[in-house]
């Protein structure tokens, strides 16, 4: 574990520029990883609890730090995100633990009193209880930008585990510092991803699975502009 010191730079990402140089790092093994990128999610979705999020982000990344260096990957090369399992582990739990503590008591909530809107009057449906429905999207609607902006504080974590060897609480810790210290920046990659990626949804879906790998590179250019070159 690298106990020395993280310098960050701040102010230091260009969204535009952390696009095309992501895609000048991949386009020569791009169809790779696609399907690293692609096979990686699907694992880190299948597992319940997000017990494998943590090293199949870390193996895409190993892959695109590699390419960063020159390197040649190869399709096992995402399974060494295992080496990571257990602060990447943690720093998925940072992310998602809070997600889940506001999501899963608010929905609750709104099905609790449904429940007890319908049984006031004999298991019939009342039509207050659709006066519940506002209320509770209202309430999601104003907790997803607060859940967002967790996401994006944490952006650089897995990266961090990789790179620089850290635990994942510290990663996490050192993400959010240097997304605050390039807001403006990293809000400007976040939309252009964002962005990026509602285009290739359009095209009947598929078309995300093939600019996702793009969003993973440009976010290892702007680790590259925040922290510098890897450690190795």
């Amino acid at each position: 574990m690298n106990t020395q010191p993280t310098y960050i730079r701040t102010g230091a990402v260009r969204p535009l520029e952390c696009l095309s140089e992501g895609w000048r790092l991949i386009r020569d093994q791009y169809l790779l990883m696609v399907g690293i990128s692609l096979v990686g999610i699907i694992i880190a979705s299948a597992v319940p609890f997000g017990l494998l999020q943590g090293p199949m982000m870390c193996g895409i990344y190993i892959c695109l730090f590699a390419l960063a260096r020159g390197e040649r990957i190869e399709f096992g090369t995402l399974f060494k995100g295992m080496d990571h399992f257990t602060p990447g582990l943690i720093a998925t739990l940072v992310q998602f633990v809070p997600m889940m503590l506001v999501i899963i008591p608010t929905t609750l909530f709104f099905f609790i009193r449904v429940a007890m809107a319908i049984g006031r009057d004999g298991g019939r449906p009342r039509p207050d209880v659709a006066e519940l429905v506002p209320g509770f999207v209202l309430t999601i609607l104003i907790l997803m930008p607060l859940l967002m902006a967790l996401m994006a504080l944490l952006l650089f974590s897995y990266p961090l585990i990789v790179d620089r060897r850290l635990s994942g609480w510290e990663a996490c810790r050192t993400s959010a510092r240097a997304v605050l210290g390039n807001v403006g920046g990293i809000l400007g990659l976040i939309l252009l991803n964002a962005v990026l990626g509602l285009v290739g949804g359009l095209l009947c879906y598929v078309g995300a699975f093939f600019v996702m790998p793009i969003g993973f590179a440009a976010i290892v250019v702007a680790y590259r502009q925040i922290f510098g070159g890897e450690t190795g």
